[in-house]
């Protein structure tokens, strides 16, 4: 593989060859790496850390510094996959400028390629600000995390007829000020398919079915080892939590019964230097 970056314009050639585009989340350097070296293109820095790493039940409490500290871990550990991190609550509504100055930090301190920040039509104006600056904007569209409480909780978005014209107009909208990829979270497949057939820039599911352009997901959920809960649109793909516990359990067995450390585990030295100790 080539040691360059992923580019915006190579996920938007993506659509158009008809490539599905893989994301996940990651936190941490370690896990960036691997993730990385999978040759994963996006990597997503998400504001679901509040819950997957920092313990919140909710994203709504992330902070730019909490931010700014997990990006800067994921960047060091990437070499080629485009770095998206998530702007936290109320860190792009409030002005233009202070949008513009949230989102500066992430490329020029943390290190990230892009941005993401949720809301329809109405950010129009906050993205294409920020494109212009030169700075990529990924969208986020449906069930909108940082909205939870407008949204009345983890729902279904766009199940009526009125409410799928909202997002389909929404997604236009975010197209044409400048966003290069737009996350739809829950919503039904069937909007989601339309919605990406009448956008030119990748649609990216999360619950949003098979018909999208690409996929997120947590990286935590399909490893198993946030075990709170597992959403329904996210498949396990490995058990670690338990496979943790498990090693865990053995290196506290094998401490209490004094199998660990061994002479392998331990340095040694010549013993007649501390003769005169004695």
């Amino acid at each position: 593989m080539a040691s360059e970056r992923v580019t915006i314009n190579q996920i938007k050639d993506m659509k158009r060859a008809g490539e599905k585009v893989v994301v996940l989340t990651a936190y941490d350097y370690p896990t960036a790496k691997i993730i990385d070296e999978a040759g994963i293109p996006i990597i997503l820095v998400g504001d679901s850390l509040g819950m997957v790493v920092l313990g919140y039940d909710s994203t709504i409490p992330v902070t730019m510094d909490d931010m700014i500290h997990h990006t800067k871990a994921v960047a060091r550990g990437t070499k080629q996959a485009l770095v998206v991190a998530d702007m936290p609550f109320m860190t792009y509504h409030a002005s233009l400028g202070e949008a513009m100055h949230n989102a500066a930090r992430f490329i020029q301190e943390a290190g990230a390629q892009a941005v993401k920040l949720e809301g329809g039509e109405f950010m129009a104006e906050t993205i294409h600000k920020i494109v212009s600056c030169g700075i990529p904007v990924m969208g986020h569209l449906g069930l909108t995390p940082q909205s939870i409480h407008q949204l009345g909780g983890y729902k279904l978005q766009g199940k009526t007829t009125a409410a799928a014209e909202r997002l389909l107009k929404d997604a236009i909208a975010l197209e044409q000020a400048g966003a290069f990829a737009v996350v739809l979270e829950v919503v039904p497949a069937p909007l989601a398919k339309l919605i990406s057939q009448k956008i030119s820039v990748p649609t990216i599911g999360i619950g949003a079915g098979p018909y999208c352009d690409g996929q997120v997901q947590v990286v935590s959920d399909i490893l198993g080892m946030f075990t709170d809960f597992v959403p329904k649109h996210a498949k396990q793909y490995a058990k670690l939590a338990d496979t943790i516990k498990s090693a865990v359990s053995d290196y506290a067995k094998e401490v209490k019964e004094g199998v660990f450390p061994t002479a392998q585990n331990s340095s040694s030295m010549d013993e007649s230097l501390l003769a005169g100790l004695k």
